[in-house]
């Protein structure tokens, strides 16, 4: 008995090519009201203007005053993004619990209660406001209150953050398996107790994972953060960039790569420890 012959031809073809089809339609009226036209790049004007451009990146400034300098913005950075992610995670982690009904004593007795889940819903609206406005206009804000420098932009991360964690924190926790927490809340504990010793053994890899990641997102927002006058490496950026020195910014470039690298190393490295 001989095999078939593989089709030559694949069933979902049309299917892919219609939904290919259907992207352009939609697509392009979209580039055509926002004026998207990157055949401008490639113009004779606009092709020397980059080659000059990125001619004077060459060659990255490297003497000793200005490494130094750089040595001194990058730790300013990873400060503020370490204690800007720090003060998201105290926001986010107790409004996770409070917005989850999985730690629900009432949920689990079978009686709802109003007011917990008035609660939950008030916590969830708080989460979407925090998370809804960016961390460039709280830095825009806080830089007015508090003035130039890093605390804006750590209390930039730490609010925006805050929401951002305690959303993903709250639906890890919905999505864990209901059964040891249940059991803990059945036999009398706590909402903390159940968190502890029910939910966080299933969900706090998948919590440090994404907690690692956010870190890593943070160190780039301190960076645009700078920009607004924040501090740390954007800020040094923004100076380089006014002052039109080429070299300062291939630099500043070059560590901001080296420092997101470095954050994925790190990630990598917890995954693999708490696996």
């Amino acid at each position: 008995m001989t095999a078939s012959a593989p089709a030559l031809r694949d069933p979902a073809s049309a299917r892919r090519w219609w939904t290919l089809l259907a992207a352009a339609v939609i697509a392009w009226p979209l580039m055509v009201w926002c004026e998207f036209h990157p055949w401008t790049l490639f113009e004779p004007r606009s092709a020397r203007a980059t080659g000059r451009f990125i001619a004077s990146f060459m060659p990255p400034r490297h003497d000793a005053e200005f490494l130094l300098t750089l040595l001194r913005e990058t730790w300013r950075t990873v400060a503020i993004a370490t204690a800007g992610l720090t003060l998201a995670f105290m926001v986010a982690l107790p409004l996770a619990l409070a917005a989850s009904s999985r730690l629900s004593i009432s949920a689990v007795a079978g009686r709802m209660a109003r007011a917990p889940a008035l609660l939950r819903q008030v916590v969830r609206t708080l989460l979407v406001l925090l998370r809804s406005v960016p961390e460039v206009v709280w830095a825009l804000l806080f830089v007015r209150a508090v003035g130039l420098g890093p605390t804006a932009g750590v209390l930039a991360i730490a609010i925006a953050y805050g929401g951002m964690l305690g959303k993903v924190y709250a639906e890890i926790l919905e999505s864990a398996d209901a059964a040891p927490t249940e059991a803990l809340l059945r036999n009398g504990a706590g909402r903390l107790q159940a968190f502890v010793f029910g939910a966080l053994p299933q969900c706090a890899a998948e919590c440090v994972s994404y907690t690692v990641y956010r870190w890593e997102c943070a160190i780039r927002s301190s960076v645009v953060l700078g920009l607004v006058g924040a501090g740390g490496l954007g800020q040094l950026l923004d100076s380089a960039a006014k002052m039109f020195a080429g070299g300062e910014v291939a630099s500043i470039l070059l560590v901001f790569i080296a420092l997101v690298a470095l954050s994925d190393r790190v990630s990598v490295w917890l995954r693999r420890v708490i696996a």
